[in-house]
Formats: C-alpha cells, structure tokens, sequence
C-alpha cells in the first residue's frame, strides 16, 4: 500500500449491535490513523442503534447498516427493522459490498469477525481482494472460552476466511496474557499472522483531576469517590443495583459518594429504578457523561464490568479497579478480570458471589489497600502499534493463490504462486 500518498483510504467494518466496545475501539483506531496520516480518510461501516455515539477526528466518517442482535451462536434477529433477517442480511450485505467498491479503500480493517455476521463480508472481502487493497483483521486478545471459540470459529468458516482473505491479524493484547494462537488452536498456516499490539486504549484526560472531584464531592469533601460504569449499560442492571443496595454498608465503613453511569443501553425503567433505589443515599445516577476517561481518572476507585474498553482505560490510568464480570453466555469478562487481577492490575469479584454485602466487603478492602505496582505493568501501546502496521508497506506473510491462480501480496503486488 502506497501509505505515504495524500489520501490514503482505510476502510473498518465495525459489527457492535448491542454494546459500544468494538465502536469505541475502532473511532480510536481510525483517529490515530488519521493524525498519522493527514489529509486521509476513514469510513466505518458500523451498526450500533446509537449511530455515531463518540466524536470523531476530521476524515472521519460514519455508514450506519440496519442494526442486528446476536440471541445466540449463529442465531440473529432485527433490532428495529420488521422484516426477516434474511431480507436485513440481504440489505447490510449489499451495502457493505457497494461501499467497499466505491470509497476504494487502500487498506480494509476488519473488526472481530473474519466474514461479518453470518458472512455478510464475503461479497466485499472477494471484490476487495481483486484490487490492491491490504487486508487486515483486528481482534481483542481475549473472545471467549477457549473450547467455545474453538468449535465455533471451525464451524464457521473463521479460519477459512482468514487464510484466504486477511494478510495481518492484529491482536489488540500481549501474548504473556493471552496466547490466541495457543488458546484458540490456529492452525500453523496462519499463526505467523498474528501481530501482538498491546491493548488498545485513549490518551490521556485533559480535564483536571482536581476540579471534576470537587464538583462531585462538593456537599462531602473528605469522601471517596466511587465511579461505576458497565460499558454501554445493556447488561449492567445487577451490578448497578447491588451496588446501590451496598452503598449504607460502605459509607458506614469507608464514607464515599458513589456516581453511576448507565450508559446509553440501559432501559430507561431500569435507570428509573436505580433513581428511586438511590434516594436519599450519597449517589448520583447518570446515563451518560462527557468523557468517560476524565470521569474514571477522578475516581478513587472504579466499579466496573471487564469490558476491552473500559478494562484498557483503567489500566492506562492506573486507577484502583474492582471489576465484576459478566455471569455469562459469554466466558470472555471472566477471564479477562481474573487473568489481569492474577498481575496484581485489578481486584475482581465473581459475578457468582455478587451481593450487597461481598460487594461492600470487596470494595473497602480495595479502597483501603496500598496501590500496588506490579513487576510487569500492561503494555498500552496498542492504538500507535496497530495504526503502525496498517500503514506499513508490506508483510512477510502473503494470502493463498486467488482463484486466478496468482498470489496476492500484502502491498497489493502480485507475485506468481
């Protein structure tokens, strides 16, 4: 890819129809591209209901699909639209194509799903894959369990899709962490793929430190203060209940005020009920703030679900963590929290043990233990050291022959097979 021209054009498919992590984590992607690259451009093609919910960098530009839901493996429905999802599979999948072959990426960055939902990638990945485009794929280090990923990445065609479409798989992690390779059972044709970036996160706040927590602590200055926040706030009715319901234990132990944020997916009847639930007790309950990192930067401790994202952002701030993963379908916030409280990053609670008076226990103790500095601090140089590799030349790995018996390179030469 010619990455030094004025222009240059990356393309990110971004599947997140029920949270905002993979959103989150590609508008950062796509900023950092474009301070490297001035006077480019980026078009995501995303299906989040909220649209465009983060403010973009100039070049930057958003192509909202009909919004789907995962109920399960292999099991999708509408969100909005009342048609049957094969008619809305048939509209994203056209519209990804058409946009695929008109913007004429230089580079397509491919978020967390090989082929798209249900394959809906394919169309655009073969139209792509004619043309001198580099193909990279982008995945947080940690998916799900390993037996699961396993079965469902065989079952669907993941691997396939991978050894005959992508040149570069970035892994938005450590190896020391998290092996994917290992853990996942990639075949050896396409392990050496594999890039480790370190964990994709934001730069730093630039709201002072000091002025958010007086504004917060104003009627209560020598309390700590307790920031709670679940990503998108789709499956966070528990965790902000129970730590509602903790907070008369806490305060008596530890005097704290406590701000929960929502998020934007929390059903409105639930974030009433929290409101009501907090009456009269120290907390705030919001559905959104500003900026989510000035806010967790200001905390004494943070409460949170171990989601990518907001796991990242507490580690680059290196703020006192409980994280309370979800119970379930999915194994991935289980073992995110515990593998990083094992390096001392976090505290962690088990979504098993969650109730009012573990929670208030769990939090007191975090609030009143020293900061730790663990030997092997979290590598956070994920977001420069991916933007690093879609802008480089070329790989030392190369797609399988195309069906015209040629081999495509990763700059978009071809080379016999």
């Amino acid at each position: 890819m010619p990455a030094t021209r004025a222009g240059a054009r990356l393309l990110i498919y971004s599947q997140d129809g029920l949270g905002l992590g993979h959103l989150r984590r590609t508008t950062l992607l796509a900023a950092e591209f474009l301070a490297a690259e001035p006077g480019s451009s980026v078009l995501t093609i995303c299906d989040s209901p909220v649209g465009q919910f983060f403010s973009t960098a100039a070049g930057h530009e958003h192509l909202k699909l009909p919004s789907i839901r995962k109920r399960g493996p292999g099991d999708w429905q509408p969100v909005s639209l009342s048609m049957p999802f094969t008619d809305v599979l048939a509209v994203r999948k056209e519209i990804i194509r058409a946009a695929a072959q008109s913007f004429r990426p230089d580079v397509l960055l491919v978020d967390h799903m090989p082929h798209g939902a249900m394959g809906e990638l394919v169309p655009a990945l073969e139209s792509l894959q004619r043309r001198r485009v580099r193909m990279v794929l982008g995945l947080r280090d940690i998916l799900d369990a390993p037996a699961t990923i396993r079965q469902r990445w065989h079952l669907e065609g993941a691997f396939e899709a991978v050894e005959h479409h992508y040149d570069d798989v970035l892994v938005y992690g450590s190896r020391d962490v998290f092996d994917v390779a290992a853990h996942y059972g990639w075949p050896a044709a396409i392990s050496s793929r594999l890039r480790y970036c370190g964990y994709v996160c934001s730069s730093a706040p630039v709201t002072s430190r000091k002025r958010l927590r007086r504004k917060l602590l104003r009627d209560n200055p020598e309390a700590s203060l307790v920031v709670a926040m679940a990503g998108g706030g789709a499956d966070g009715e528990r965790l902000f209940r129970t730590l509602v319901e903790a907070v008369p234990q806490l305060h008596a132990e530890h005097p704290c005020v406590v701000l929960v944020v929502t998020g934007p997916f929390l059903p409105p009847a639930e974030r009433a009920r929290l409101r009501e639930l907090a009456s009269g007790l120290p907390v705030v309950v919001r559905r959104s703030v500003p900026d989510s990192l000035n806010y967790l930067n200001a905390a004494d401790l943070v409460v949170a679900m171990a989601g990518y994202n907001t796991t990242a952002e507490i580690l680059s701030l290196g703020r006192r963590a409980l994280l309370v993963p979800r119970s379930g379908p999915s194994a991935e916030q289980r073992l995110r929290a515990s593998g990083f409280a094992e390096r001392g990053w976090v505290n962690w609670l088990s979504p098993d043990v969650l109730a009012p008076d573990a929670l208030a226990e769990a939090m007191v103790r975090a609030l009143r233990a020293a900061p730790v500095q663990p030997e092997e601090p979290p590598d956070l140089r994920g977001r420069e050291r991916a933007v690093q590799h879609l802008l480089a030349r070329g790989a030392d790995v190369v797609r399988i022959p195309s069906s015209d018996g040629e081999r495509a390179s990763a700059n978009g030469l071809v080379s016999e097979a």
